[in-house]
């Protein structure tokens, strides 16, 4: 399918933003601590830098947040979404499973998203009301319906050593009911696998809006089912959960959601 202009920008963006990333990869490449275990990079902020400077200078009325910089702009109709290097851990450490992540919305909700793959050159992208894409390859979720034959991915806080909202509870109900649960350490490329069939469901709690929004879109442009563990549509404010798969796994992940921990 051809896509928009806004798309192609957005698309093309991304791949300059790879670049950057793919010049600093390596094993143990020098690292900053914005928290206790809370990495960042030169090469984060050199991405940001890029994409920002872009998004500015061809829609310089809309509003920007991204991980490294936070809030640009005033609240307005359009807001982008910005993770310049989502991975980082796996980044710093030389592990090839990190992304590019850029999402657009508006005053009807997400508009379109851009997940970006360095390591394998993979580019999933989709429109609001125009479907998902790997590349050229339309997307379409799974169609694993019983959590027995699933496999699942989720994350962890990065201080879940301390605090007791860290989603070890879930995990443990989760994997004595499926085939296995994943931790790739980015939740833009869970969700991208998730809309195209690679893994079957995702959920996870206490994530940023520019970790969520792109992919997001993309699961439900692919046929999928967005919401917070809770049920509620909401996934583009601070710290929300996030729970998306199809729809008939959707349900089923609830259920379990709901549930007091122990197997």
């Amino acid at each position: 399918m051809k896509k928009s202009e806004e798309l192609e920008f957005v698309c093309r963006l991304a791949q300059r933003a790879a670049r950057i990333l793919r010049e600093g990869f390596g094993p143990r490449i020098p690292v900053e601590h914005k928290g206790l275990v809370d990495l960042v990079t030169e090469y984060d902020r050199r991405s940001e830098a890029l994409i920002l400077g872009e998004i500015q200078r061809a829609f310089p009325q809309d509003r920007i947040l991204a991980e490294e910089s936070g809030a640009n702009g005033a609240p307005g109709e359009r807001t982008w979404y910005v993770d310049p290097l989502d991975g980082t851990t796996n980044y710093a450490h030389g592990l090839p499973i990190y992304a590019v992540s850029i999402g657009l919305a508006d005053r009807e909700g997400l508009r379109l998203g851009v997940v970006y793959d360095p390591t394998r050159s993979e580019c999933f992208w989709g429109e609001r009301g125009r479907g998902a894409f790997l590349n050229e390859d339309r997307l379409r979720v799974s169609d694993v319906a019983e959590l027995r034959e699933s496999l699942l991915v989720t994350g962890f806080p990065y201080d879940a050593w301390s605090n007791p909202d860290n989603n070890l509870d879930n995990y443990a109900k989760f994997a004595v009911r499926c085939l296995g649960v994943r931790r790739l350490g980015s939740a833009a490329l869970d969700l991208a696998y998730v809309a195209a069939g690679r893994l079957d469901g995702f959920w996870e709690l206490r994530l940023s809006p520019w970790d969520v929004a792109a992919g997001s879109l993309l699961v439900q442009e692919a046929g999928g089912e967005v919401t917070d563990i809770d049920g509620g549509p909401e996934c583009l404010r601070d710290l929300p959960s996030i729970l998306a798969a199809n729809r008939q796994l959707h349900s089923r992940m609830m259920e379990v959601l709901r549930l007091k921990p122990g197997p």
